[in-house]
C-alpha cells in the first residue's frame, strides 16, 4: 500500500487513520500567515459508520485504502434487508437498513445503483444520481411558487405548483431537488 501526504487528501479517497480504515469527506488545505500550513479533514470510519473531524500538520503520513465500486440492481427490500444483484454474475447481495441509511428513499427496483467499498468492506450505497418517478401525493399550493410533493419511493421533496398528482419527473437524488417533467 501506498503512503501518502497530507497533500494527497481530498474527498472520495480511502485512508488509514490511527488504525481505521476511513473515507475522506472533506479535506480542506489551509495556509496560515505564520505558522505552517495543515490540513483540515472530515472522515468517516467505515467500520462504525462515524464522522470525525480532525486538522493533520505537514508531517502526517497516511496509508491508502483499496477502494472499489460496484455497480448492482436493485431488487426489493423485505423490511430490515434490502436485496442487490450484480448483472454479470446474478450474485445477490444483501445489505442492512442500517447501512442503507437515509438514502433508502431513492432506491427504487431495477434501479442500477453503486456499491462502495474499502478493503472489500461495504460501506456505503449510492442511488442512482438521477431517478424518474410519479408524483403519488401534493399539497395545495397558496403562496409562493412550489409546494411539497411525495413521490412513489416515499420521498418528500420541493416541486414547482403546476405539477398534479400522478405526474413522472426527474428528481436528483444528491440534492432531493425536482429537475424536470419526464
Amino acid at each position: 500500500m501506498a503512503t501518502l501526504g497530507i497533500t494527497d487528501l481530498r474527498a472520495g479517497l480511502g485512508v488509514n487513520i490511527k488504525g481505521n480504515d476511513c473515507v475522506i469527506i472533506e479535506a480542506q488545505h489551509v495556509k496560515p500567515g505564520k505558522g505552517n500550513t495543515y490540513v483540515r479533514t472530515k472522515y468517516r470510519n467505515i467500520r462504525t459508520g462515524r464522522v470525525n473531524e480532525e486538522n493533520f500538520q505537514q508531517s502526517a503520513k497516511f496509508e491508502s485504502v483499496n477502494m472499489r465500486t460496484r455497480e448492482m440492481q436493485y431488487l426489493y427490500n423485505d423490511g430490515n434487508i434490502y436485496y442487490f444483484m450484480d448483472m454479470e454474475t446474478y450474485e445477490q447481495t444483501e445489505v442492512s437498513n442500517d447501512l442503507i441509511g437515509d438514502n433508502a428513499k431513492w432506491f427504487k427496483e431495477n434501479d442500477v445503483c453503486q456499491l462502495l467499498y474499502a478493503n472489500d468492506v461495504l460501506y456505503s450505497v449510492q442511488p442512482p444520481m438521477f431517478i424518474e418517478v410519479e408524483i403519488t401525493e401534493t399539497d395545495p399550493g397558496f403562496k409562493g411558487d412550489t409546494v411539497q410533493a411525495t413521490v412513489e419511493t416515499g420521498a418528500v421533496i420541493q416541486v414547482p405548483m403546476y405539477l398534479n398528482q400522478g405526474e413522472r419527473i426527474k428528481v436528483d437524488t444528491r440534492t432531493a431537488k425536482f429537475v424536470s417533467r419526464v
